[in-house]
């Protein structure tokens, strides 16, 4: 066993933690549990608060603090001051006291009655009660998020955005029942019908764009119950709230357009008129009130889909998510940093389109977001669009700048567009999750080609190969280190010259096992089955780059050298392998 683990640490080099990733790491540790304990228990609070039934209780002769009015018409009997039965008919909307009069047997016994269905005994009590269950619910909805997403809990930004998320739905439910209550009480109707209009279903449609729609089943699970509480009488209204939640979420993921929105709104509305048919005919009511209800169940599909078309991009500008209809209008050739690049660096461009290829397809084959890896792969580097003509891809065959700089400070320049990358990003806005792919895809990967060469100009004088090395960090994510493998294998894919299936193979994997020792990937979560299914789709795609061509008859190909001639590139292909930051494909 000792010699085993000699072996292993033979074949792993013991890297030093850059002091950055070291920090970081432990404030990742000491991530505020407090903070989401305090999230947690100041939205329990609010919610018990706007969830708790408004009517206090009120007994005969107390004075009332505001007008008491009836939710739902009732016949109920109470017992008289004079101890005789007494019977009344109340109807909704009935100013049973107003504010400031005392409460006569009536209103009180009215009151009690409310109460009575509404389930709830003490005020304050009642209070307390809502928010120790609300708790616990959150509780467990924590438990799912730290065992499915535990970067998630880390993630403050998120966690609050998830807060908001359900308070917003919640205090826009209450306010739609509040105008429909008004609007029903004109036209006679039903409280059930202003429960089936309500646009609960837009706080997960919300997560499911924003987040995922894992935590998208679970928030519409929270909801249901919290907006059931609204309607204690009736059992069917958290199982309403759900389908229809879920069926809004589920229609979002991974939408492409901004219309396909409104086509989740509709499909919705479907589900609410199936459930509302469901819930009609149990009670028996379908023929009476069967075609209110299911038009308040298309209302509120309507209301739902026009309150995301409007916040989606609020929640994205002021959280700075990329959702994937902002990732798609980030491919657009005419976005300002897409269309300076083609300009002033086209090999950078074509470089960067070849890559977003190579991203796309180990993101589908390890089943991760795609679109994210194309668009990342497209911005990667920007950055070398401030002094293009230091990066192979964009010089002439007859010069190369560096042949009249040090190593050390060729290795500066290389290494500054990815410092130069993340200004112009954070300049035009670009979403983080873009802005640290940008950061990371070169992780803190030595600069190989210039090592060398210093090492060889200088034979006599000590090197240190932090000197060399990009600031980092390591890739972070998946999606970051897919790019970064993409970036490595297809500079050094380049140089073959026979690109044959096998040697496109063996350099792949050469690539790969490089940056896997030199421990770039231990800050992220690729699997060695996700490297394998990684390197499968890299070959996939090369094999098409480099597919065999015939030659044209009377067609003269010489010419100029080809780029794996050039001087800068005579070295082996292995070596060229494991140089992340080469001349011009840093």
């Amino acid at each position: 066993m000792a010699s085993r683990n000699e072996t292993v640490s033979r074949l792993l080099p013991k890297m030093s933690i850059p002091e950055q990733e070291r920090d970081d790491g432990l404030l990742s540790q000491r991530r505020p549990r407090l903070l989401n304990a305090f999230l947690a228990l100041a939205t329990s609070l609010i919610l018990a608060y706007a969830l708790l039934p408004r009517i206090g209780s009120l007994h005969a002769g107390d004075v009332a603090p505001r007008d008491i009015i009836a939710p739902e018409s009732m016949y109920l009997e109470y017992r008289g001051p004079d101890e005789t039965d007494l019977s009344s008919r109340v109807k909704r909307g009935e100013v049973l006291v107003e504010a400031g009069h005392r409460v006569s047997e009536r209103a009180a016994a009215v009151i009690d009655e409310i109460r009575r269905r509404e389930g709830i005994g003490s005020h304050s009590a009642g209070f307390a009660a809502l928010t120790l269950l609300i708790l616990l619910v959150f509780y467990l909805f924590y438990r799912d998020v730290k065992r499915y997403r535990p970067t998630l809990v880390s993630d403050t930004r998120k966690i609050i955005l998830l807060a908001f998320l359900l308070l917003l739905t919640v205090a826009v439910g209450q306010f739609f029942r509040v105008i429909f209550t008004l609007i029903a009480g004109s036209f006679s109707l039903e409280n059930v019908t202003v429960a089936f209009a309500l646009p609960v279903s837009a706080g997960a449609m919300l997560v499911s764009l924003l987040l995922d729609f894992h935590l998208a089943l679970a928030f519409s699970f929270i909801v249901s119950l919290l907006m059931g509480l609204v309607f204690p009488g009736d059992s069917f209204m958290p199982l309403y709230y759900f389908t229809g939640s879920i069926m809004a979420a589920l229609h979002v993921i991974r939408c492409k357009k901004r219309t396909a929105v409104i086509r989740a709104g509709a499909l919705t509305a479907v589900i609410n008129i199936i459930a509302i048919i469901g819930i009609d005919l149990y009670r028996g009511e379908l023929l009476s009130q069967g075609v209110y209800d299911a038009l308040a169940g298309v209302v509120s599909a309507a209301i739902t889909a026009t309150i995301v078309s409007v916040m989606l991009p609020f929640f994205e500008a002021v959280f700075d998510i990329a959702t994937d209809i902002k990732l798609l209008e980030l491919m657009d050739p005419n976005h300002p940093l897409l269309k300076n690049m083609v300009y002033s660096s086209p090999g950078t461009y074509h470089h960067s389109i070849v890559i977003g290829n190579l991203a796309e397809a180990a993101a589908e084959a390890i089943g991760e977001n795609a679109l994210l890896a194309r668009v990342g792969a497209y911005y990667h580097d920007i950055g070398k669009a401030q002094k293009p003509e230091y990066f192979i891809e964009n010089q002439r065959h007859d010069e190369n700048k560096h042949d009249r700089l040090s190593p050390s400070m060729s290795s500066l320049i290389i290494i500054s567009h990815v410092k130069e990358g993340v200004e112009l990003a954070r300049q035009h806005k670009m979403p983080k999750v873009i802005v640290d792919i940008i950061r990371q895809h070169h992780g803190n990967s030595i600069i190989t080609y210039f090592y060398q060469k210093a090492k060889e100009l200088q034979p006599d004088n000590a090197l240190s190969e932090q000197d060399f090395r990009y600031p980092g960090p390591r890739p972070r994510t998946k999606v970051a280190a897919i790019v970064m493998l993409a970036d490595a294998v297809e500079a050094a894919s380049r140089t073959l010259t026979d690109p044959s299936p096998q040697r496109i193979q063996g350099v792949t994997s050469s690539v790969i096992t490089r940056i896997f020792l030199d421990d770039q990937l231990s800050m992220c979560d690729l699997t060695l089955k996700d490297l394998r299914e990684i390197a499968k789709s890299f070959n996939l795609i090369l094999n098409g780059i480099f597919h065999h061509r015939i030659e044209y008859p009377g067609v003269d190909l010489g010419g100029p050298k080809r780029r794996n001639e050039h001087p800068d590139k005579k070295h082996p292909e292995e070596a060229k392998a494991g140089a992340a930051g080469r001349t011009g494909t840093a």
